[in-house]
């Protein structure tokens, strides 16, 4: 049997990382991709020329004549419910709150505001049909796994049905962390189990969830009829301009439209039809590749990666002729229909090939739809799609082709201030704000190609080269790209980049405009005319993310500094039915020093940059999600890698159970689960609301024999704030992180 790679050579991020950014998270959820030469090597622009210097601030944000926004025009349209994609509950909003304070990195709780409590919806492991066996992480399998909830929640919804006491949940499954989920040594001897099962953890997931009460939290269903796992065996149907290509087919799949799987799904979102779409990311990680020019460019290695997947499964080993395009299938928008677990999913090749961070959706008035993306990894670069079919109102068949055609931009911005006015250290330009204008690059439009030398096939498969070659702007890990249904402007997480500015990389611009950024920008793009499918757009730095108590070189929307919550590496966005902006964080380094996060920020009037931390999540753990239901006072997220550093055997998180070995109740373990949460509201009396009429019971008729709702084993009703306890806290913070021996 091969040997497992030495620890070294499974972490190239030792010693290069700092603070709360861990090693063992930069490989196990990117293959360690900032230590590998940088996969943009094109010469593209980084500082564009001055577009006037008579330009007013007040036309560089899209708010003259020209490119005026009125606040809530996309809910006056004529499809107000659709245009919004999400569920606003009942009601006027009321989740008020005063902001927590910091959390220390290695402090393992998730803090909540005062008057507020918290509890898991469903855990990694919880079974999630009649027949799934009850989790048992000391003897995994491949088959258990597979109709268990995956591992590494990600991008979540909450999908209420209309009566509002049942509906969905929907969860993406990003990556695994073997070291916590396995005894140390485990893959010496049981390597095929260990990575069947984790393919199988991977993708996504769907269940049935129901409450007794509007505003209440809720429980999940065991043996939901919608219940469905979504793994790396599921198939998938390739649809749009590239399905059928020779660079997608394979030997087990000759036609080149037959997909098994999808893999490191981030983000995502709900369509104005019901369905949900997720972003494939850093899917190089699994392959072997020979380390062709195109291979390169999507940072796909010629080692064998860490997982070791391609000593097990061969179609993750692209030098054998007949797997030679796998990694070509990887990499894409898939849609899936929540509501119909027997529905096949799609992917779509008609809005390119990249790490998707997501996709999200928003409908013009005259039925255009568009989508915008990120791709996820430094100096790369922000995607829009348009369809060439308008959205019908009430006709889902015909909308779920809605993506299945149309034209495919990338992004050039340019500033509007002088060169020498962009310092590199934060200091706002003359104008007293970094902003600007830009334009929408085509690389293919009305189903042809726009890039000289490449067909539309090759443009959609290697989107990264056409982007290259069109001229796009290097961004700063563009993520989380998402229209505000309130308004219709966009909002761009821009998560971090330490190499912006350093010898031998892309200096800084006004669109990126810190040296060395650790801590994240927040981009706020206006199309021109609110039309989303105009070709030209104006653009601001809503944030300049960074602890101000630390740093001078932050900025918020112009709020006083002293005012806010320090806030770090900005990852996944959302909206609340005020058309305030939520924001969840990943990584924040030293120079922070505290747990990720929930942070809500102001986008109008005088408070606009005001920045509150809602909630703080557990040490080593990533804030994902998040969904805002602000009129039933709900919050829901998805927290991932908790405890990440530590082992099987010496767990860094006891989240979400937080129970000790010796007093483990009834479906409780202790050890970290990657978990999906919800807050809510304490009342009068200072205790948690519980779902009401929620029952462990017997079902009737040809249920008689089959447990209600989540069963015995489900997590509790009851709230989690004070499980935490401090002997708990502290047997994490004195765990040894796995990697240093």
């Amino acid at each position: 049997m091969t040997q497992a790679p030495e620890r070294r050579r499974l972490l190239p991020m030792l010693g290069h990382v700092n603070g709360k950014r861990s090693p063992l998270t930069c490989e196990l959820k990117c293959g360690s991709q900032c230590m590998t030469p940088d996969a943009n090597t094109s010469s593209n622009e980084y500082v564009h020329d001055v577009i006037s210097a008579a330009m007013s601030r007040r036309a560089a944000l899209g708010l003259g004549a020209a490119g005026a926004v009125t606040v809530g025009l996309v809910a006056a349209t004529a499809q107000p419910a659709e245009a919004t994609y999400g569920y606003w509950g009942q009601g006027r909003a009321r989740l008020d709150f005063t902001p927590v304070k910091p959390v220390n990195m290695t402090v393992d709780d998730l803090t909540v505001p005062k008057g507020y409590d918290w509890s898991p919806i469903i855990r990694w492991g919880d079974p999630l049909f009649y027949d799934s066996p009850e989790f048992d992480p000391k003897n995994q399998s491949p088959e258990s796994q597979s109709k268990q909830f995956g591992f590494n929640s990600d991008y979540l919804d909450i999908i209420p049905d209309p009566n509002g006491l049942t509906g969905v949940l929907v969860n993406n499954h990003e990556y695994t962390n073997e070291n916590t989920m396995f005894p140390t040594g485990y893959e010496k001897t049981n390597l095929t189990n260990m990575v069947k099962t984790a393919i199988q953890a991977h993708g996504m997931s769907v269940v049935e969830i129901t409450r007794a009460k509007v505003g209440e939290p809720w429980t999940y269903v065991r043996g939901g009829a919608r219940n469905r796992r979504i793994t790396l065996t599921t198939p998938f149907v390739v649809d749009g301009p590239a399905a059928g290509s020779d660079l997608l087919t394979t030997q087990d799949d000759p036609t080149g439209k037959r997909v098994l799987g999808t893999q490191n799904n981030c983000s995502g979102g709900v369509t104005p039809w019901g369905t949900v779409l997720s972003g494939e990311e850093n899917v190089h990680q699994y392959f072997i590749t020979s380390g062709t020019a195109e291979e390169k460019r999507y940072g796909f290695p010629t080692t064998m990666p860490s997982r070791r997947w391609p000593e097990v499964e061969k179609r993750f080993d692209a030098r054998i002729p007949g797997y030679k395009n796998e990694p070509n299938r990887f990499g894409w928008v898939v849609e899936i229909d929540p509501q119909n677990p027997n529905s096949a999913p799609l992917k779509h090749t008609a809005m390119g090939r990249f790490k998707h961070e997501g996709a999200n959706v928003r409908v013009g008035d005259d039925g255009t739809v568009v989508a915008y993306s990120g791709d996820d990894e430094k100096f790369e670069y922000i995607y829009k799609f348009v369809s060439a079919k308008k959205y019908k109102q009430g006709d889902k068949k015909h909308n779920m082709t809605l993506l299945s055609e149309g034209d495919l931009y990338v992004a050039r911005l340019k500033g509007n201030s002088p060169k020498k006015q962009i310092t590199g250290d934060g200091t706002l330009p003359r104008d007293g704000e970094f902003d600007g204008s830009g334009e929408w690059l085509p690389l293919v439009k009305g189903g042809k190609s726009m890039i000289k030398g490449m067909s539309v096939e090759q443009v959609l498969v290697y989107t990264r080269l056409a982007a290259d070659k069109a001229g796009a702007t290097k961004m700063d890990r563009p993520e989380d790209v998402e229209p505000n249904p309130h308004t219709g402007k966009v909002y761009a997480a821009l998560t971090n980049n330490s190499d912006r500015g350093t010898a031998g990389k892309a200096g800084v611009d006004e669109a990126n405009p810190r040296t060395g950024n650790r801590d994240g920008y927040v981009l706020e793009l206006t199309e021109r005319h609110n039309l989303p499918q105009a070709i030209r757009f104006d653009w601001n730095l809503l944030l300049v993310c960074g602890d101000p108590t630390k740093d001078s070189g932050t900025y918020f929307g112009g709020f006083p500094k002293e005012k806010v919550s320090p806030i770090s590496c900005p990852d996944n966005v959302a909206f609340d039915n005020s058309g305030n902006l939520w924001i969840s964080t990943d990584g924040a380094p030293s120079k922070i020093g505290y747990n990720d996060g929930l942070f809500k920020v102001t986008l109008n009037g005088s408070e606009r940059g005001r920045v509150q931390q809602f909630l703080s999540v557990p040490q080593d753990a990533e804030t994902c999600g998040p969904v805002v239901h602000d009129t039933e006072g709900m919050v829901y997220i998805a927290v991932q890698h908790p405890g990440e550093d530590g082992s099987f055997e010496q767990p860094r998180s006891y989240f979400p159970d937080y129970a000790l070995p010796t007093r483990l109740e009834p479906g409780e373990f202790s050890m970290p689960r990657p978990s999906v949460i919800q807050v809510f509201r304490k009342n009068r009396d200072n205790k948690p609301q519980f779902p009401g009429n929620v029952s462990d019971q017997p079902g009737k008729g040809e249920n008689r024999d089959k447990r209600r709702k989540n069963g015995q084993t489900g997590p509790k009703y009851r709230g989690y704030e004070d499980k935490s306890t401090r002997e708990l806290q502290q047997r994490a913070r004195q765990a040894p992180k796995s990697y240093e021996g």
